[in-house]
């Protein structure tokens, strides 16, 4: 889905209001805001055991919305995937530098106040950008074809059997 860096480079422009219009999406859909610490974690022990309520909507509901609430629901989706693409590459740059400019590109600062507060210049703080983009993009790629790869693997599996 994000192969090219200006894919990548547009995500992390649109990513402030990506965060603001899901939590505006969510107080629509839901009535409340969901913690995105549970858009996708795993739960062990009782705690996986238990039942639970969905946090999303049934089956049956998503039947009777209206065209405007799954017009709503699917931009909701896409931009809570864009969003944890983004935030799955927090600190995982080789130095702290590369991280520290990461998370200020996110949070919306200008090339400008990261270069002044890091005593860089503002050449550097692009460079770093755009080597930041490729490795995503690079990550990205591995790993769509690791999963090929694998989709590759299954689809032998069961011919074979």
């Amino acid at each position: 889905m994000f192969k090219t860096g200006t894919s990548i480079a547009s995500i992390i422009a649109d990513y402030q209001m990506m965060k603001t219009e899901i939590a505006r999406l969510e107080q629509i859909l839901y009535g409340f805001k969901i913690p995105m610490d549970n858009w996708g974690v795993a739960q062990y022990g009782l705690d996986a055991a238990m039942p639970k309520g969905s946090s999303g909507k049934s089956e049956a509901e998503l039947k009777k919305m209206d065209v405007r609430e799954r017009k709503q629901m699917e931009r909701l989706n896409y931009m809570r995937y864009c969003v944890l693409i983004l935030e799955s590459y927090t600190n995982t740059f080789s130095d702290l530098r590369t991280n520290i400019i990461y998370d200020h590109i996110l949070d919306g600062w200008t090339y400008r106040q990261i270069a002044s507060e890091l005593g860089v210049g503002v050449t550097y703080v692009k460079e770093c950008k755009h080597q930041i983009i490729d490795i995503i993009v690079s990550a990205r790629n591995a790993q769509n074809a690791q999963n090929a790869q694998g989709d590759q693997y299954l689809l032998k599996e069961r011919s074979a059997v």
